[in-house]
């Protein structure tokens, strides 16, 4: 049975074309499997989180906005009145502008750090902004209780990031490729930051890996130098800028800060098994480990980024771009993968040693063995999920053939409509509408 979010999108939509039946001489022909130009878009899938400007607004929210604006129109009658509507001014800027908090907690600091005259670790907002624990005047760092210090900073640093990319840097790229459905905007937002992100990290991890003992992949080498008590700065900011980057995702999908998508769960699952697998590589010095999954997932998720984005802007590349993110979701996500769970069940105990030692934090024993192959094994599995969706699109694409949506010209303002029931945007791509104008 069709659910009801669906049937009123049909009757709106069906009603919107019908009014122009009488005046076009249109005929419409309802169908009840989807067609559009592309479904790339609908895949909610990879390590992908919506940004706080672009969350699902509440109706609550909306009524306290209207409430601040209401009492800063009020007339002021004394000071206390005047410092009430100076926080309610801040309240409903930073309501609009969700980068303003983070960002004003950045100048601090920073103002604090660089102004001080001491850059060394003595100082005690070094360990938030900078990376802590050198060894001597060597390229060596040490792990401590410090990195969680620069972790939680550089989360607020990544929220910073991301709705000020959002709101002011990214904004206009809609307009500029005339996308004028607000649901469409945001999700090209969305995809655009990410471009962004996984741009600039993949290459990033790469260049860490080039330079380390783990290029293209080598698994033994996980195991030969173990314990890797201490790392190369390079490593230790790619990985603690990692962690502090999906710890702010993290934070806002568990505490649902935005509208659940249809995979919620599964994304949920995903970034606690990650932020698992991060915090005991890093603690257990497994962490060359953690770069090699680090580096599959996140230039996986940079083409599944490019792939949504031409499916949002029906662009021609969409096949194409889809073609060579699910090759290398295959390669890197399974392949690569499942080289590095083997490598765990075999190379663990036969490559270095194979010992508990709590003096010299020698952890890779048969009591972390399991432990990272059920952690692994639980990523593989959510990746296999996620590839069975992609086979299922990849099957319509081939097989099925998707063929242009010739919806009528009222497409961005049903678009704009079912902004207000998020949901029902994505539930009624299951209905197709064409439209034949008579000759």
């Amino acid at each position: 049975m069709m659910s009801p979010s669906k049937n009123r999108f049909s009757l709106t939509h069906s009603s919107g074309s019908n009014s122009s039946s009488s005046s076009g001489n249109n005929n419409l022909k309802v169908r009840s499997r989807p067609r559009r130009a592309s479904s790339v878009g609908r895949i909610d899938l990879g390590d992908t989180v919506p940004g706080l400007g672009t969350m699902f607004e509440s109706k609550e929210s909306r009524t306290a906005a209207q409430q601040r604006m209401q009492k800063l129109s009020e007339v002021t009658k004394n000071d206390l009145d005047l410092i009430k509507k100076i926080w309610l001014s801040f309240r409903e800027m930073n309501y609009r502008h969700t980068w303003i908090t983070p960002l004003i907690i950045l100048i601090a600091v920073y103002s604090a750090y660089f102004t001080s005259g001491n850059l060394t670790e003595t100082n005690p907002l070094h360990m938030f902004v900078a990376i802590s624990y050198q060894i001597d005047d060597t390229d060596s760092y040490a792990k401590g209780i410090k990195d969680l210090t620069f972790v939680f900073y550089y989360m607020i640093f990544f929220t910073f990031l991301r709705e000020f990319l959002l709101d002011i840097v990214i904004r206009p790229l809609p307009k500029l490729l005339n996308v004028t459905s607000r649901h469409r905007s945001n999700r090209i937002r969305e995809q655009t930051f990410y471009i962004i992100y996984y741009g600039f990290s993949s290459p990033f991890g790469l260049y860490v890996m080039y330079h380390s003992d783990l290029w293209l992949f080598r698994t033994d080498t996980m195991y030969k130098t173990y314990p890797d008590i201490t790392i190369p700065y390079l490593f230790k900011l790619f990985y603690l800028g990692q962690a502090a980057f999906w710890a702010q995702q993290s934070c806002v999908l568990v505490l649902q800060l935005e509208k659940p998508r249809k995979d919620h769960k599964e994304m949920v699952f995903h970034h606690i098994d990650t932020l698992l697998l991060i915090w005991l590589s890093y603690t257990f010095h497994f962490t060359k480990i953690g770069l090699a999954v680090y580096i599959t997932m996140d230039i996986s998720d940079l083409l599944l980024s490019f792939s949504k984005t031409a499916n949002y802007l029906d662009s021609v590349l969409t096949p194409p771009i889809f073609f060579i993110f699910v090759v290398t979701w295959i390669y890197l996500r399974h392949y690569i993968n499942l080289k590095i769970l083997w490598s765990v069940i075999t190379e663990f105990r036969t490559v270095g040693d194979y010992t508990l030692n709590f003096a010299t934090q020698q952890y890779k024993c048969w009591i972390s063995q399991p432990f990272v192959i059920v952690l692994m094994s639980a990523l593989q599995i959510l990746n296999l999920y996620w590839l069975f969706l992609i086979f299922r699109i990849l099957y319509r694409m081939v097989w099925k053939g998707i063929t242009e949506d010739t919806r009528s010209d009222n497409e961005s303002n049903d678009d704009s409509a079912s902004d207000e029931t998020s949901s029902a945007t994505e539930d009624a791509t299951t209905l197709i509408v064409e439209t034949k104008k008579e000759e």
